[in-house]
């Protein structure tokens, strides 16, 4: 027998690589979930694409697989909340639907010329000052102004008083309300390069510089608020849409991190390692970026805002399908475990994990992926393990930095992931900063994390800080007798990674 009361929470995690739909049950447990990976479009060197007509359709697929496999009638669902890919960024058409254009995706380079100009031209501490980022191709305004552009260019006729824009979460939100509602959080508007961090409104130089109409952009509203309802034809029930978040700042959600010193690592498609700073706007010094972890409405409509500091490393999960589907020495990234195990160390070979340039600290869109110290003694088990050390030693660096701007040390990190699977690079991880590493039991904790906020906003659940504390740990890796050589190896690492920077082929 089957009951119509709410006891289920969706939580929609639309990815870089793909989307998925999770149902978690009052407890807080995984009942019913459904992923697609999502194809991948590289229209030419460093640029990359995703088509918006198919997220929208897997995740719709997504959705309605994980309710028939956890066995709940719709109406069963208290709340959706979102986790998103941020920057990713797109236009269409307000009265058909259609996209213009394909979605550009965040790590795409095609505006790496535009942010160089910019910054030749004196705007870089404006930027910074307005929006908390350093400026980079990886967020949404060149990309939107690109779009903006090419549209004009393409489509003279196009009337712009027709055409929306906004990242992912926009997108789909706007599909899942029936066209209904336009609008966007704080946490992935904040990471458009468009939104003051102050006011946390879209700010009005930075729209005129970049040529983006505010009549475009969706309203910016807090991140645990309701969005709207879902279109009852989508699945017969008409579900509010209660929480939408950044995908990273879902994961800082999950692990709860809610207070300064509080901190997490996702090993995704990227690397991104998050730090809460409290309720006032951290500054950098490593070229860190200021952004917000998330917002929180309150009875008196006003909101309760917690800001945050954030390395982004763009190249950790994509490298090692790069070894699956580029170049092709594995067949499955668990591979990657296998082989460098078998082998007892790198070999001399060190990888620069440059396919989409640098992010944090260094920022250099011309870098280049890149494997130095090849012999002829070099195998494929050295090339694999190489990338799994890259990926352990570019957070290396970001931890390093966040020290040096909190001025306290992180004595354990907290990660999550699809790449947190692999024991060989957690361990690493580990000896290479010498601190406990904590691996969650779930480590989907982007749409956790997403589910949490939409269930504590909805009234389904309660309590942040039971959620939290009922949160299983796997496992965690200490550091072993293998320190001293991982932090060794640490020096040769930096000295590739200088050798790969400044590419000056084709960008």
């Amino acid at each position: 027998m089957t009951t119509n009361s709410p006891t289920h929470i969706m939580a929609l995690d639309l990815g870089t690589t793909g989307n998925r739909a999770i149902l978690f049950d009052a407890e807080g447990n995984i009942a019913g979930q459904a992923y697609k990976e999502l194809t991948q479009y590289y229209p030419q060197p460093g640029w990359l694409e995703h088509d918006p007509r198919e997220i929208w359709q897997d995740i719709r697929w997504a959705m309605q697989t994980a309710i028939q496999r956890a066995r709940v009638q719709p109406n069963q669902i208290a709340a959706i909340g979102l986790a998103v890919q941020r920057e990713t960024c797109l236009l269409w058409d307000k009265t058909t639907g259609r996209p213009l254009h394909n979605a550009i995706v965040w790590q795409d380079r095609r505006t790496a010329l535009r942010c160089q100009q910019l910054t030749q031209a004196g705007y870089a501490a404006e930027i910074y000052d307005r929006t908390g980022l350093t400026i980079d191709a990886y967020f949404s305004a060149t990309k939107l102004a690109w779009l903006l552009e090419h549209i004009q260019r393409t489509d003279p006729l196009v009337d712009l008083e027709n055409v929306l824009a906004g990242t992912i979460d926009t997108w789909i939100l706007w599909n899942l309300t029936g066209g209904r509602v336009h609008a966007t959080d704080d946490s992935n508007a904040s990471r458009t390069m468009l939104m003051n961090l102050r006011s946390r409104q879209w700010d009005e130089p930075l729209l005129n510089l970049f040529k983006v109409p505010v009549s475009l952009l969706p309203q910016i509203q807090s991140s645990l608020s309701e969005f709207g309802y879902t279109d009852a034809g989508l699945f017969g029930a008409e579900v509010p849409i209660a929480a939408m978040l950044g995908d990273q700042q879902a994961a800082l959600f999950a692990h709860g991190c809610d207070r300064p010193g509080l901190s997490k690592c996702t090993y995704g498609t990227g690397c991104f390692l998050v730090a809460h700073t409290g309720t006032e706007i951290a500054r950098s010094h490593h070229q860190l970026l200021s952004t917000i972890a998330w917002t929180q409405s309150s009875p008196d409509h006003s909101a309760r805002v917690g800001y945050a500091l954030e390395g982004s490393m763009f190249t950790t999960g994509a490298c090692i399908q790069w070894l699956r589907d580029g170049i092709q020495i594995i067949t499955s990234a668990a591979d990657t475990e296998l082989m460098a195990a078998q082998i007892p160390d790198n070999g001399g070979v060190y990888f620069v994990p440059a396919l989409s340039g640098l992010g944090a600290p260094h920022w250099d869109m011309n870098a280049r992926g890149a494997f130095l110290g090849i012999t002829g003694g070099a195998k494929r088990e050295h090339m694999a393990r190489a990338v799994l050390e890259a990926i352990a030693y570019q957070v290396k660096e970001v931890v390093q930095a966040i020290n040096e701007d909190m001025g306290t040390e992180i004595t354990l990190l907290k990660v999550d992931g699809g790449a947190c699977q692999n024991n060989f690079l957690m361990q690493f991880q580990a000896d290479a900063l010498g601190i406990p590493i904590e691996r969650p039991a779930v480590l989907d904790a982007t749409a956790q994390g997403a589910g949490f906020a939409a269930g504590l906003s909805a009234g389904f659940w309660d309590s942040y800080e039971t959620l939290v504390k009922n949160r299983q740990v796997d496992w965690v890796f200490y550091p072993s007798e293998a320190t001293a050589q991982a932090q060794a190896n640490f020096s040769i690492w930096r000295k590739a990674v200088d050798r790969a920077k400044g590419w000056e082929g084709e960008n």
